[in-house]
């Protein structure tokens, strides 16, 4: 569509010419059967890149996070992570549903982070021996927290205390390329502090389908007949693997200038409405905005961006901005120019849109 600055989500990039050939020409099998060598290699290619033994190539990052959980938790045992984590309200119903697994939710003191502090004291076990956590659940990069990256130290402080009680790490790195981006911290060391992880390839990568669990040989081996239990079998997928595939050589590299384009775009909402945003919280490529403090809600600034082509997302009452690929500098500008128009006409009409 003509004339629109898309901020939704980094999901909405469109393939690069390399992945429309690559997906043209992908040498293809049954994935069912294990032998479509392109699906083999984007496995192994992941697996290499996060430090674990194997992986295995699914459809969503939901499907990922299930197979995951299905396997660590038992029906009826609890999964700690913070409070607001993906698992734990966009997929509550899932596990819920698929696995009968409940949440151990706990709430950070910033940004979606949790501190090994807090891990520690949920380990604690039951003195009635009924409650029983099978699993530590870490998200990074944290979507609701604003694109917020978990420190490795702290990641390997979580990682200390659940090893003490006894309990698996298992990492939502939906975005996990974005916080080796802004971090400096190698995707194989996140992943070290983990048992499993699973990263997106439909994120910040760009590639149109998919996401990669990668873990030890046996937890990889168990995750293929999960993921064929949860219908997640497919034919020739190396038509979109390859596709990935070229999403893992030319993604991570180029994903700081999605941080830079997010950075401006914060620091130009910041310039019209102060109140509205900190823009030294801006870490990766997600930015929340506070439209209470410039006394609207949140649904109806979105609609009103809508009609001046800009389209954004409304997460956890605000709204949400993605930067991503397909975004420019000057989409960015543009923003910032809406943005400043909308603000500057509630400021002269009193506040009415």
């Amino acid at each position: 569509m003509p004339d629109v600055v898309d901020l939704r989500s980094d999901t909405v990039t469109s393939p690069t010419p390399a992945m429309r050939r690559a997906m043209a020409e992908a040498e293809v099998g049954d994935d069912w059967y294990g032998d479509d060598p392109t699906v083999n290699r984007l496995q192994e290619r992941a697996a290499e890149l996060t430090g674990k033994e194997a992986a295995i190539y699914v459809a969503s990052g939901t499907m990922a996070n299930q197979i995951a959980l299905h396997q660590f938790v038992r029906s009826g045992h609890f999964v700690v992570c913070e409070a607001t984590a993906h698992v734990t309200s966009t997929e509550m119903h899932s596990s819920a549903v698929l696995s009968g697994i409940a949440f151990h939710p706990l709430a950070a003191a910033a940004r979606g982070q949790l501190m090994p502090d807090q891990v520690a004291e949920a380990l604690q076990p039951d003195p009635y021996e009924v409650e029983v956590v099978d699993l530590v659940e870490v998200e990074n990069t944290h979507q609701v927290g604003g694109g917020s990256v978990m420190a490795i130290d702290d990641l390997r402080g979580i990682r200390k205390a659940a090893q003490e009680a006894g309990v698996p790490v298992y990492m939502d790195g939906a975005r996990l390329f974005n916080a080796v981006a802004a971090s400096g911290t190698p995707a194989h060391e996140f992943a070290a502090e983990t048992d499993a992880l699973m990263f997106c390839l439909s994120k910040g990568l760009g590639a149109p389908i998919g996401s990669v669990l990668c873990g030890p040989d046996d937890f990889i081996e168990e995750a293929r007949r999960s993921k064929i239990l949860f219908g997640g079998a497919w034919r020739q997928a190396g038509v979109i693997a390859a596709a990935g595939l070229v999403a893992l050589e030319e993604g991570p590299g180029r994903l700081v200038q999605d941080h830079v384009h997010a950075r401006r775009l914060a620091d130009g909402i910041a310039e019209a409405t102060p109140e509205a945003i900190d823009p030294t919280s801006v870490e990766t490529n997600i930015l929340f905005v506070d439209t209470a403090a410039v006394g609207h809600g949140a649904w109806e600034v979105s609609h009103l961006l809508r009609d001046e082509g800009v389209w954004s997302n409304v997460v956890a009452g605000k709204i949400r901005f993605v930067t991503h690929r397909d975004v420019t500098a000057a989409d960015i500008e543009r923003t910032v120019t809406v943005w400043r128009s909308l603000t500057t006409g509630w400021a002269t009409s009193g506040g009415d849109a």
